[in-house]
């Protein structure tokens, strides 16, 4: 069950839905709107190894915007920092973006119950598109979980994206055991 606008502030009342900052503009019917950050991030090399750590190059995004070009996989962040503690965060691009040719993830769009951090985004274009810090990126979609929670993410040992943030994060894949 997705909630609708009432609810996610019925929740946010409550404290299991945090979102900093809030604005009551951006509750959509069943959705709450996040915006991109002023941080980004490259990988400093072309060829990404998933047994190692890939370093990045942080990119800052000023007042002229960021000219995106296909062919790169960019970090971005949200400004939002969010928690959920009953529920589930699906993170969706937003249409405008998509008819921008703006892909925001390319296989993270949920979150646990028990994420607590801003959304680090993958994103991706089809041709050269400038964005800007502040924009409209995504919007977060909350599912009701049915049961009880054993294994909250912020409260596991091998969770990896724990440290808050307001830059995105690069890929700690290599931290597992394969």
């Amino acid at each position: 069950m997705i909630l609708t606008d009432l609810q996610i502030l019925k929740e946010i009342e409550n404290g299991n839905i945090v979102i900093d900052p809030f604005s009551p503009s951006d509750l959509g019917t069943n959705s709450y709107d996040v915006h991109l950050g002023k941080f980004m991030a490259v990988y400093e090399n072309y060829e990404l190894d998933a047994r190692q750590h890939n370093p990045i190059k942080e990119i800052e995004i000023g007042d002229e915007g960021y000219l995106l070009q296909p062919g790169t996989l960019y970090l971005g962040v949200t400004e939002e920092y969010t928690e959920t503690h009953n529920t589930v965060p699906f993170l969706e691009g937003k249409s405008s973006v998509g008819r921008l040719g703006i892909d925001i993830h390319a296989t993270a769009g949920k979150g646990d119950v028990g994420f607590c951090n801003t959304w680090t985004l993958e994103i991706s274009c089809v041709q050269p598109v400038r964005i800007y810090a502040g924009m409209p990126i995504g919007q977060l979609i909350y599912f009701k979980v049915d049961g009880d929670i054993k294994n909250y993410y912020n409260k596991k040992k091998n969770a990896k994206y724990i440290k808050r943030t307001d830059k995105p994060v690069e890929s700690m894949m290599y931290k597992n055991k394969f």
